[in-house]
């Protein structure tokens, strides 16, 4: 028999409280879904996530102080999230933050478990993929529709996420992948590949020139975010 998954494990980020109250109660009410902690604010969030291991975030973009757009810019290695918002003009901007879903208040249960479900859908995709591999490892395999590929790490120039998908480049060929960027990026053997933006991981063999904190593959120009310079450039400087 197959070992059940276990819940994810959610964090609720919401300055109204009635907000909060009813994404906990939908939490409750799903059953591949734990409630872990809760907190009315980005800067109380950001200490809950360096304390525990959270798979989903349930994250407010409107808050006073520090929004939930800033407090993703601030973490290297989000979890899963999903954002709560009082209108879809956020959506764009959401998934440029690598953002799975977002729900708009007021929040009905099927619109959330909608949204719960991709996660639930994308966190098992990681749990398949996201073995390390090997230091010395020459290659992988990824899914593409409903075949497997082999992709040889040395010809990878970049990794673009786009959505719900990532984009493996190399200089022959785009693979459509489903996957998210963290898995990617636990994936990839570390010392060949760097993320350098949240919608970016690099081959640090494959980097022809840096101009202006801008990384140039051929006629890709991919830009390096402000949370990762000081990795990045120690990086290539130990190439």
């Amino acid at each position: 028999m197959a070992e059940t998954p276990a819940p994810l494990r959610c964090l609720v980020v919401d300055d109204d409280a009635l907000a909060l109250q009813i994404v906990e109660n939908c939490i409750g009410n799903t059953p591949f879904l734990a409630h872990a902690a809760s907190c009315e604010s980005a800067i109380a969030a950001a200490e809950i996530l360096r304390q525990q291991p959270i798979d989903l975030l349930f994250l407010d973009v409107e808050m006073p102080l520090m929004s939930g757009l800033d407090l993703l810019r601030t973490l290297q290695h989000p979890p899963l999230v999903i954002l709560i918002t009082s209108s879809k003009s956020y959506a764009v901007e959401a998934f440029e933050h690598d953002v799975l879903d977002y729900v708009v208040k007021p929040i009905s249960y099927a619109r959330f478990l909608q949204a719960a479900q991709k996660a639930l859908e994308v966190a098992g995709s990681r749990a398949e993929t996201a073995e390390p591999a090997p230091a010395d490892a020459a290659f992988t395999f990824v899914k593409v529709d409903s075949k497997l590929v082999k992709v040889q790490f040395e010809d990878v120039q970049y990794v673009e996420a786009l959505g719900d998908y990532v984009h493996i480049v190399t200089g022959q060929s785009k693979l459509i992948v489903y996957s998210t960027m963290r898995a990617v990026e636990e994936k990839f053997p570390q010392a060949l590949f760097v993320r350098v933006h949240r919608s970016f991981i690099v081959n640090l063999k494959r980097v022809q020139s840096i101009e202006d904190n801008t990384i140039v593959f051929d006629k890709k120009h991919i830009p390096i975010g402000q949370t990762y310079q000081k990795e990045v450039f120690q990086r290539l400087n130990k190439f």
